[in-house]
């Protein structure tokens, strides 16, 4: 990925009710997972891959997250924070963040996964594809529960599917985007807004496509997955990782 041409901002309000035997008084994405904060990994995997700068957007027990990386410098990458006083949702909270940062593609993730992404190639499908925005599909032997995409030749996003009570394979929203800064400047500011039942339906047909992932994914949003997360990104890291 070219230096300097993608910045980060990380969705990181949620509240975890599914984890609340395990978090305590913490923040979802601030769970400990080997030794760090779970959003720790996710700050240090967009370093090694050339991301200068990240914006976190806060909301539920925001201080918690604030307090920890506001003078950690160890990372090696500018951590800013876009806090929410009142629940903006996703798409919300990136138009909230947006004026954080400068980059004319704006990289998107969600601050409770973690996953192998190629960067660099994701960025290249998006502009080779002239995309107004990129998302990261994964392909699953069940997509029943999540709801599945449709695409068509080049990856282009035709329609977002319903969940169903028949099991079904299909392609799931990995919670990676890239966006061009004119599409986020256009989400109404301070309103809740949705990425997934708003801003993403509305671009089909207007340059939404999708690259595909089948690696390592990690999502800490259940007691089960959580338990797996572990075991998984000490063996993906590797100790010392610096």
């Amino acid at each position: 990925m070219t230096k300097n041409t993608t910045e980060a901002i990380i969705l990181a309000g949620g509240k975890g009710t599914r984890l609340k035997g395990i978090l305590d008084d913490r923040q979802k994405t601030m769970a400990i997972v080997c030794g760090k904060p779970f959003i720790e990994w996710i700050l240090l995997s967009l370093k090694k891959q050339g991301v200068k700068r990240a914006v976190i957007c806060t909301g539920h027990l925001s201080e918690t997250v604030e307090s920890y990386f506001r003078d950690k410098n160890d990372i090696g990458l500018e951590i800013k924070f876009s806090r929410e006083n009142v629940p903006l949702g996703t798409a919300g909270a990136l138009r909230k963040a947006l004026d954080k940062t400068n980059s004319k593609q704006i990289l998107v993730l969600n601050g409770d996964s973690y996953f192998k992404l190629d960067l660099s190639g994701f960025l290249k499908t998006h502009i080779e594809c002239n995309a107004k925005a990129s998302i990261i599909l994964m392909p699953i032997k069940d997509a029943s529960r999540y709801g599945s995409v449709k695409i068509g030749e080049g990856g282009e996003v035709l329609a977002f599917m319903e969940k169903t009570t028949e099991e079904q394979t299909g392609l799931v929203n990995a919670g990676a985007y890239i966006f061009e800064r004119e599409i986020i400047e256009k989400i109404p500011e301070e309103k809740k807004v949705s990425l997934e039942t708003e801003i993403f339906p509305d671009l089909i047909g207007k340059g939404l496509y999708s690259r595909l992932y089948e690696g390592l994914f990690i999502d800490i949003g259940t007691p089960e997955s959580f338990d797996k997360a572990e075991e998984i990104l000490s063996e993906e890291f590797k100790y010392p990782i610096r």
